[in-house]
């Protein structure tokens, strides 16, 4: 049967990208992953104890999980099956089995490389289950999510997760050096353009290779090496590596919280710049920063909440870009505003009594009585009207009579919070003199 590339006289000899072609081909030759595929690596000792797993390979894109998979379905002999979790479903996966069930009994084993396969649902994910515990198959997935919240445990608990890293400049350098040797000729750029084509790469092996390929054929042998400025001419420029439902929205909204609580608002204006950038919703972000300035700085500073609402304020009013310096401004100021966590934690604790708690009366002398029926049950008998006391302050106790007086609320000696925790320290001290 003829496939579309004999059909058009191309045969082996089809245009293959670059990456494709310098794809390795024994594992010691992946890049940028020793930790799995060096001579103490995690698969090496695998493949050195005769063993392999199901495993799920978890990393960003362009780090060489297909390639692992392929190369281990080479160096064990067993039989290679890949399918893509967007373009297969139930069908697809029932023939994968049965045909991995054949070539069982005739005393062969199955690598089944699974693409995405976060992307398949549970009852898809649930189908893998007796085929890898029976041993049919060698289940190898691959994903850029954590699988943590995107797998389901019971096949969590069947696969080993071996974490791919972003490649670095070292990894990055030796790709360059294997696509020389193939072009048989220097990349034709200079070292500032090298190094800014690593970092348009952002640690994606694929996307270099591809980067390479356009700087190859842009520039004719012998021709002038590229500068920076030729660069930006030649190549498109990648977005950044981000998706609104993925772990990289959540990776950076988290670290720019912790940026902020940490007091520092370099870093705080590093990942709110990379949010942006990427695409992020901008109110998304102003709604984090005004939990931020709730959760982290309270009355320790109680401007800080009211920078984060004015922030959403002037982004409503002047929209982008404009209008994102006005959130800059509300992260810089929260993420320099005196700590505490006080109110936070006051909050949890009076939360949690209140849901052990929750159907004790107050007591009687602080509820109003608009009936006869309930002064005759003396609602209100007692109450002390706090600003016809000495000092505007009654010292009575307002908590429920079968709970007794409690404290959640206890302010940090930073910013307002040290004059808070004079003023309760003073009514303390008030109230323990008037209960004597």
């Amino acid at each position: 049967m003829s496939t579309l590339f004999a059909a058009a006289g191309l045969g082996s000899e089809a245009p293959r990208p670059l990456a494709d072609r310098l794809r390795p081909q024994k594992l010691s030759d992946v890049v940028g992953q020793d930790h799995l595929v060096g001579e103490d690596g995690v698969i090496t000792r695998m493949l050195a104890a005769g063993r392999i797993p199901s495993i799920i390979l978890w990393g960003p894109p362009g780090t060489g999980k297909t390639t692992i998979a392929r190369l281990l379905a080479g160096e064990t002999g067993l039989a290679f099956e890949q399918i893509s979790a967007i373009f297969s479903g139930v069908a697809d996966l029932k023939k994968v089995f049965e045909q991995a069930r054949i070539r069982r009994e005739q005393g062969r084993g199955t690598l089944l490389f699974v693409d995405e396969i976060h992307r398949f649902n549970k009852s898809q994910q649930d189908s893998f289950l007796p085929f890898v515990e029976d041993g049919t198959i060698i289940l190898v997935g691959a994903t850029t999510e954590n699988p943590s919240f995107e797998l389901n445990g019971a096949l969590l608990s069947r696969a080993q997760v071996l974490v791919l890293n972003r490649l670095k400049a070292n990894a990055l350098d030796a790709l360059i050096r294997r696509a020389e040797v193939y072009e048989r000729r220097p990349l034709p750029a200079d070292e500032a353009a090298r190094s800014a084509i690593c970092s348009l790469a952002d640690g994606d092996g694929r996307y270099f290779l591809n980067l390479l390929e356009e700087i190859f054929a842009a520039v004719p042998a012998g021709g002038a090496a590229l500068t920076p400025a030729d660069l930006a001419r030649t190549v498109q420029k990648r977005l950044p590596l981000y998706d609104k439902a993925s772990d990289g929205h959540y990776n950076l909204i988290s670290a720019l919280h912790k940026s902020v609580r940490g007091s520092d608002p370099d870093a705080a204006l590093y990942y709110l710049a990379r949010m942006l950038v990427a695409g992020e919703d901008p109110l998304f972000i102003v709604r984090r920063v005004v939990r931020m300035a709730v959760e982290d700085v309270g009355l320790a500073d109680p401007a800080a909440l009211q920078q984060a609402l004015l922030a959403k304020e002037a982004y409503d009013f002047l929209g982008s870009p404009e209008g994102e310096l006005a959130i800059a401004q509300a992260v810089v100021y929260v993420a320099t505003a005196p700590k505490s966590n006080a109110l936070y934690t006051a909050y949890k604790a009076a939360s949690g009594r209140a849901q052990q708690t929750g159907s004790l009366m107050p007591p009687k002398i602080i509820l109003n009585a608009p009936t006869k029926l309930m002064k005759q049950q003396e609602y209100g008998t007692g109450y002390r009207y706090d600003h016809d006391e000495p000092d505007g302050f009654s010292g009575q106790n307002y908590f429920p009579e079968g709970l007794g007086r409690e404290s959640y609320y206890h302010p940090v000696e930073r910013g307002f919070e040290r004059e808070v925790r004079k003023r309760l320290e003073y009514w303390e001290r008030l109230r323990q003199e008037r209960s004597r």
